[in-house]
């Protein structure tokens, strides 16, 4: 494969490289040379301290591949990802035939993907971390892509002594709604279509913009209050205020009732506290895997209390799913917070999108 680690010399260090904009994603950056790109990831997951930089070589390269985490060689043929979020990336890119490898396929909501599983083109690859590095050993791809959470570096480390290009995808760090989107360019980068990544991404982006436009021109009014989340063991978990979905809610024109509780990840909030601020809240989005609102209430009584309920204003966004289960919201809808955005403009304001129908949610009814 012609992989090769070593410390960076002076001399490459002083290389002159074009910086390769970026409009949102803060969390990795893309440098061109002349017949090689730098590709480094300074958020490979939260809190991290240590940058990763990676690598890629254009075909009859001259460059010496020497002081980067991993080097991959262009053009690439198979890879292997980890993550259900990435393989939108390489369904966009057309490149979906190249994917090998992947653990736990009953997570997989791609068409595509499954048309693979089908055909017995794709190895599962389990769900033990040591299973999966031993595996992908095995399987020799190009390039595997990793999302972590800063604790298992230990197999990172063994693909590289391996001399498999292993690769951090922090996209899960960024969230603004378009900043994780446009980590399609570091997939793409890595496939040698960075071009096409591009042109993606730009398309996502107009169209996000342009909703984005509607709501900030309708006519002033109060926005609707949104309750989100769902009781689990006398805990109520939902999304925290900094998050994506809490921004992108925002940006369709919502009110959500805990914009005060700050953090990207999950609230624990009591029911005392839940009920005190959004008894009387105007829509419920975000209601767990529930199929109608007699098997919400069954499951747990006190929710029948809640205007929103009362007035069957509940959406879920776990109605499209894969073969096994997986969930197509938590695959696609990264890639795609347009959709997202335009499901919920289409809830909260429907006189601004007439003619839309919802993608991602779907109203719980009786």
């Amino acid at each position: 494969m012609g992989i090769f680690y070593a410390c960076a010399t002076p001399e490459q260090e002083q290389i002159d490289l074009e910086q390769i904009e970026l409009n949102y994603a803060q969390g990795f950056e893309i440098q061109r040379g002349l017949d090689f790109w730098v590709l480094s990831v300074s958020q490979p997951w939260t809190g991290a301290d240590q940058e990763f930089r990676y690598l890629i070589l254009e075909a009859g390269s001259q460059q010496n591949p020497q002081g980067y985490d991993a080097v991959i060689q262009l053009p690439v043929n198979e890879v292997v990802l980890t993550s259900t979020t990435q393989i939108p990336h390489l369904d966009l890119l057309g490149q979906t035939e190249k994917l090998i490898g992947f653990p736990n396929f009953d997570l997989i909501s791609s068409e595509n993907v499954w048309n693979l599983i089908d055909q017995k083109q794709l190895v599962d690859l389990g769900s033990g971390p040591s299973a999966n590095s031993e595996m992908i050993l095995d399987l020799e791809p190009d390039w595997v892509m990793i999302s972590t959470l800063g604790d298992n570096l230990k197999n990172l480390e063994l693909l590289r002594r391996s001399g498999i290009p292993a690769v951090i995808n922090g996209e899960y760090v960024e969230q603004h709604p378009l900043g994780r989107a446009e980590w399609i360019k570091f997939t793409g980068l890595l496939l040698g279509n960075l071009k096409e990544a591009t042109e993606i991404f730009e398309q996502i982006e107009q169209d996000y913009l342009a909703a984005l436009e509607l709501v900030q021109g309708k006519s002033s009014g109060k926005n609707p209050t949104v309750l989100s989340g769902v009781l689990y063991q006398d805990v109520w978990f939902a999304p925290g205020a900094d998050s994506w979905g809490a921004k992108i809610l925002n940006n369709a024109g919502g009110e959500y009732i805990f914009q005060t509780k700050r953090g990207t990840g999950s609230l624990e909030l009591s029911y005392e506290y839940v009920l005190d601020q959004g008894m009387d809240a105007e829509f419920w989005i975000g209601s767990a895997d529930f199929n109608s609102l007699t098997e919400m209430v069954a499951s747990e009584p006190r929710y029948r209390v809640f205007e929103a309920f009362k007035k069957k204003k509940v959406y879920t966004y776990t109605g499209k799913k894969g073969p096994k289960g997986g969930l197509e919201y938590f695959e696609l809808g990264y890639m795609r917070p347009d959709w997202v955005l335009k499901d919920l403009i289409k809830i909260l304001h429907p006189e601004l999108l007439p003619e839309y129908e919802l993608y991602f949610y779907t109203q719980i009814h009786e």
